[in-house]
């Protein structure tokens, strides 16, 4: 007696007609500066291009053209992206000066998040994308809550986004996380300067090469913050 023939199993056999081949998602900005981010987070800034995003999403550089006009604009949406990660406050007159540098520590982190983004962060200069600009609201509301002239404040957040986005920049082209290696290598060099030509240099190589933790950032953070605290009811820029 031959035994009966296996009887096909429903995942074996009735599912893969059922399911047929997965959709394709549809494309659309979203996706494409979602795809955008991850390669900068993978690769870095130098391997963002039209190209190596239609190969992320399995599609040809032409068809992202009908969604994100240009490289540049995509870099700018990539940027906005990143934006939309920092955790803004509102306001609080009581607290405004540690309220607006837990906001520039949450930018930077965000920046130093993704790699080389803070690259773009200086070339963007002036925000005019929506998350870029809710930060900049928060930072003018922050500043005006704590008793800034209209012109003060407008001042200060550019100083303060200045100054975060290009030393953000210069720990991103430190290696990140391998900044104490950079450092390491400059002080080793300060030791094989003339010492009679660069006195202050060789004698300080310690106190200039100092890389703890957000200690640097912070010390120019506080002075930036205390200096703009000192024109609250001083009458601003046009009274100088």
């Amino acid at each position: 007696m031959t035994s009966a023939a296996p009887r096909p199993s429903w995942s074996a056999h009735w599912q893969e007609k059922e399911g047929g081949a997965p959709r394709r998602r549809p494309l659309s900005r979203e996706r494409i500066v979602e795809a955008a981010l991850r390669i900068v987070d993978a690769e870095g800034m130098d391997a963002l291009s039209m190209r190596r995003v239609g190969q992320e999403l399995g599609t040809g550089a032409a068809s992202l053209y009908a969604h994100v006009g240009s490289k540049e604009e995509l870099v700018e949406l990539v940027l906005d992206l990143a934006y939309s990660e920092i955790e803004l406050e509102q306001p609080d007159e009581a607290d405004w000066q540690e309220q607006i540098k837990r906001l520039m520590r949450r930018s930077r982190d965000v920046l130093l998040g993704h790699r080389d983004l803070a690259r773009a962060a200086v070339v963007a200069n002036v925000p005019t994308t929506p998350h870029a600009m809710d930060v900049a609201e928060a930072m003018l509301g922050i500043l005006r809550a704590g008793g800034l002239d209209e012109q003060t404040a407008a001042y200060g957040v550019d100083l303060l986004g200045l100054y975060t986005t290009a030393t953000t920049f210069e720990v991103s082209t430190r290696g990140g996380g391998n900044s104490q290696e950079y450092t390491d290598r400059v002080r080793d060099y300060f030791g094989t300067i003339p010492a009679d030509r660069y006195p202050m240099i060789t004698s300080m190589a310690g106190a200039l090469t100092r890389n703890v933790g957000d200690e640097r950032f912070d010390f120019g953070l506080d002075i930036l913050v205390a200096g703009l605290a000192r024109q609250v009811g001083a009458g601003g820029p046009a009274a100088a």
